[in-house]
Parts: C-alpha cells; structure tokens; sequence
C-alpha cells in the first residue's frame, strides 16, 4: 500500500476548523465596524419601499434627424437629468437607460421632490452669455470682492485679478454666439463729487435697483454650496443678466456675473472634439453653427474681440452652471473652435454638451409611478413577513427532520443573514444600492438555497453513517462529495443571477444582484463556517454518540451496531494462493 504523499492530508482528515471560524468571526467584525465608522446602520431602500416617484422618459427625434438618438446623446443626457436632480437636494436620485431609447428617473421621496420632476423632462438649457466680471479661486461670501465695473470694456481700471479658466482656460479663436452688451454694474466705491452752480457737490448717483439687487446676489453666492449653485438661477430668463458659479482647471469654484444671451444651443449645428495639430498636438473643440446663429455669432464676436479682459469672454452656461469662458480674439461667422489645455476627455465633455444643447432630442413622459411612504412601508412590511415565514417553515422542517442538526442550519443561516445584511448596508454608499422589493425577494429565494446546502452536506452524513462509519470520520468522507454537489448548484443559481443582472434593467437587477450576492456568501458561510462547526461538533459526546435527538442516531438511520471507523475493504483470495 502506497504512502501518502508528503505534505498532502489524506481523503477524509479533519483540517483546521478553529482558523475557519475565526476568519469568518473576523470578517463579520470588520463588516460590523464599517458600518458604525460610515453611520450607515440600515440598507438603503429603493422608492418602491421608502416612498417616491419613478418616471420613464422617451426620447424623440425632430423630423428630419432620426439618428439623433444614439448611445453618446442618451448617456450625455442621463449626466444632465442626473445633475439635475440631485443638484436640487434629491439624494440618491438615480438616473439611468432602458433600453435604446427610454430613460428611467427614480426620485426618492424628499422635500423637493415636485421641482425635481419639472426638471427631468424639459431639455437642457444652453446658452451664450458674456462675462462682466468674475472671481477667481474658491469664493465664500465672507472673502468675497465687489465686482468691478466693466463700462463696456472703456475702464482701465476694470480688469480683472486673474485669468478666467473656467471648465477649461481657452484663447485663440475660441467663440460666442449672440451676446447683448452686457449691462454695466453700478461701481460700489465712492463717486466723485463736483460742485454745481449753488457750490455745492453733486449728490452721488443712485445706484440702478436692478443692478444693486445683482451685486447683492453676486458677493452673497457661495458656490461650493449646491444648493445655492442651483437655486442662484431658478426662474432667470434668457434676456436678463444672471450671476453663476463654475470650475477651473484646478478644480476650485469660480463665481461670474453674466450678461443676456441672445444665443443658446440650438444655433450650434453641431461640435466635434479633435486633435489640434497647429498648436503642439492637443486637444480642441471646433462648433459650427446654423445660418441664423451664424449671423447672431458674427455680430458678437465682433463686439466682444473689442473688448478688455474679462469682457472679451463668453460664458457657455448649460443649467445655470459656466462649463466653460473662453476669450474672443477676432470675429468669425459660422465656424469657430475653442483651443487651450484640454485634455481628450475634457474635450470631448465640452463637445458633447454643445451638440447636446443643439440636438432635437426632447423627452416624454411614459409613465409616471408614485409611491407613498405609507404603501412603501406596507410593502416592506410584507416583504418581512414572507421572508419570515419562509424562514420559519424551513426551520420547522430542520427541526423535525433533522433534530439537532437543525442548531448547524440554524446558526448557519444567521451568519448568513448578518453577512448579507452588513453588506447590502455598506453598499449603500459604496456603489449606491438600494433595497428595492425584488432584492428583498431575492433574499427570501436564497434562504432556500442556503439551507439546501446544508441538507446536502448532512444527508452525504448520514449516508457514511448508513455505511458503518462513527461520526467523526463520516463529517471528514462525507465532505468532498458534499462540496461538489454544492459547488455546482450554487455555480447553477449564480450563473442564472448573473444572466439576469446583464439583460434586465431597472428593478429586476435588484432581484438578480441579491440573488447572486446571497449564493456568493452561502458558499463562503458553508466552506468557512458550517463544515467547521461540525467537525468540532463531531468531537462531542452529544453528536459523536449519535444520541437519539442529535439527528445522527444509527438506529433511526438502520445501521445494526457495531459500528466501524473505518471502512474496510476485503481483497478477494487468489486461487493461486490458497
């Protein structure tokens, strides 16, 4: 008989049961403590069990241009709907496609719930606006200059602090479309007195109410406040001035007043984002415009390429937020391109934000489902319920089949359900999930998935018992045929989860995301916990007795004592030999 390679354990040796038990103990504390360390101590719920409104948008082309709807169009709009949204306070708005053509907006309920779903359907807003004068850096109203006066460009004394780099820092001949003269802020200094015919100084001028009213807004804005970005323009009409925050190039908050836009973004015909070979090899955006923005566009540069710094920018605004102030250096009609430090991305972000506001993609509502807290938190409640009750009718069954090897199943099945509970929380703010009444389903589908595992490992048990083998070698035998079987059931239901998480969308994924999460941990919860246990179950006088409530009494399984420890084999006598 061959030896036992070196280093190998044998078929049917116990391991180390006490190392698998601590690294699972291990795990469920470390998930624990991230729990406590995020405040996260509930999973998040999705609007069908919280309460809130899910809407489906579809797109439509205008006559003429079918093609309009494309992957690159839905996804920019999907970023646009979805800045809107939560820009407005709505935590955890989720913003996602269905499909080719359809949109799917989930607003939990919240305070500005309502204003959210005015904002979802409309198209976006982009518009053309000159700069009057801007803050560089990271602005807070505290350390916040008056603005200065521009005087149409006419004061020396009106330019600004440092070069405007907003979204991206532009020169050359980068462009604006349509632009009024930009109203003239009243300056807050002092006037200058001259004395009149009496001998008296002139009174100062009485600063214009709508232009005091702007300053006021202007040096209040903080914009690294979201809220304040988003509610800063609410109801600003494209012909009145505005003031609005964008990024630089460094990432901090810069905060402009903007004067009238006579241009938005259905007169660029279209953008495109190359390679810009004249200057080093980087990146530009190149906009074309239709006949009548062509005319507006001419107009405009002219105006503007006269100007001083910082009046000679335009600002493309798109919702109210600067993406970008490039300067005007001469006057151009149909075409013109915006050059700088762009990266690729940036580049192409730019570009698709100048196409989007001039594509003819607008958006109808489908459907519209709302739902209360109160219909939410029954249908929570009866989720909980059936999961309870399954939970319950698989613990009746263990308990009288299986009788003390139901404590295995049962103890098992909670540190299953601690693991999955840990995780699903700290995914939350992870990856943004939500527990949703599929994923709840889904849970409740793997209570019978996990505890088959368990029947399969203790009838592969009791099989090894029926053979004539005590407790402890029939735990260590019966576990290698054990593991197969399960292996490949759960192999079978993860395949299936996954399957369904990649052609579904919306809701179903919750089912199939849990689905596959649960049969995940039921392999990690039987390899690293329930096999262990009974191994070390098997060493006691309870279990490895086969008392009559253990569940493994050879009487009640028709084995006739004795019992053997192992199982031998009798070679047949060759005749030869006898």
């Amino acid at each position: 008989m061959a030896a036992p390679k070196k280093g190998r354990r044998p078929a049917g040796a116990p391991g180390r049961p006490g190392r698998a038990l601590a690294l699972i103990l291990i795990a469920m504390v470390a998930l624990t403590g991230g729990m406590f360390a995020t405040g996260e101590l509930t999973p998040r719920l999705g609007i069908d069990l919280a309460g809130g409104t899910s809407i489906t948008l579809k797109a439509k082309p205008e006559p003429g241009k079918p093609n309009a709807i494309n992957k690159t169009n839905m996804d920019t709009a999907v970023g646009i709907i979805d800045r809107r949204v939560n820009g407005l306070g709505v935590s955890e708005a989720e913003v996602q496609t269905q499909g080719e053509e359809n949109i799917i907006v989930n607003i939990p309920r919240g305070t500005n719930e309502k204003q959210a779903r005015e904002q979802v359907g409309t198209t976006a807003q982009l518009y053309f606006r000159p700069v009057v004068t801007y803050t560089a850096g990271t602005p807070t109203p505290d350390a916040t200059p008056s603005p200065k006066p521009s005087a149409g460009g006419k004061d020396p004394k009106s330019t600004p602090t440092a070069t405007p780099t907003a979204g991206a820092t532009t020169q050359g001949r980068a462009v604006t479309d349509g632009l009024k003269k930009a109203p003239t802020p009243t300056p807050t200094g002092s006037a200058s007195k001259s004395p009149d015919k009496s001998g008296k100084p002139d009174a100062a001028p009485s600063p214009d109410p709508a232009t005091a009213a702007l300053e006021k807004k202007f040096a209040a804005l903080d914009c690294t406040k979201k809220t304040e970005r988003v509610q800063a323009n609410l109801g600003v009409k494209p012909e009145d001035p505005m003031v609005a925050c964008g990024k630089n190039n460094a990432g901090e908050w810069e905060k402009y007043i903007l004067g009238p836009a006579e241009v938005n973004g259905k007169d660029v015909d279209d953008a495109s984002a190359t390679l810009d070979t004249q200057r080093g090899g980087g990146w530009k955006v190149n906009m074309e415009f239709t006949s009548a923005g062509a005319k507006k566009f001419q107009k405009i540069t002219s105006q503007l390429s006269q100007q001083q710094p910082p009046q000679n920018q335009f600002a493309i605004v798109l919702d109210g937020e600067v993406v970008s102030a490039p300067s005007v250096n001469q006057a151009l009609s149909a075409n013109a391109e915006i050059s700088g430090s762009f990266t690729q991305e940036s580049a192409q972000d730019l570009a698709n934000i100048l196409s989007y506001g001039a594509l003819p993609l607008s958006f109808s509502e489908e459907t519209v489902t709302t739902v209360t807290a109160a219909l939410g938190g029954e249908q929570l409640k009866a989720g909980l319920i059936a999961g309870a009750i399954g939970l319950a009718l698989v613990v009746i069954y263990l308990l009288a089949y299986y009788r003390g090897l139901a404590f295995v199943a049962i103890v098992s099945l909670i540190v299953s359900a601690i693991l999955t509970y840990t995780i699903m929380t700290l995914l939350g703010p992870g990856i943004g999930f939500a527990l949703n009444l599929p994923a709840v389903c889904g849970a409740i589908v793997a209570i019978g998935i996990t505890a088959d595992s368990f029947i399969v490992y203790f009838e592969r048990i009791r099989d090894e018992i029926r053979d004539g083998r005590t407790l402890k070698p029939a735990v260590e035998r019966a576990w290698p045929r054990a593991r197969r079987t399960i292996m490949v059931s759960d192999f079978v239901s993860f395949l299936a989860a996954a399957v369904l998480f990649v052609v579904t969308v919306g809701k179903v994924q919750g089912f199939a995301f849990t689905l596959g999460l649960t049969t995940l941990l039921d392999v990690v919860v039987v390899f690293l916990f329930t096999k262990p246990l009974m191994t070390l179950l098997a060493r006691t006088k309870f279990f490895g007795q086969g008392h009559p409530w253990s569940g493994l009494d050879p009487k009640r399984l028709g084995v006739q004592p004795p019992l053997r420890r192992t199982r031998r084999v009798t070679a047949p006598i060759d005749p030869k030999e006898a």
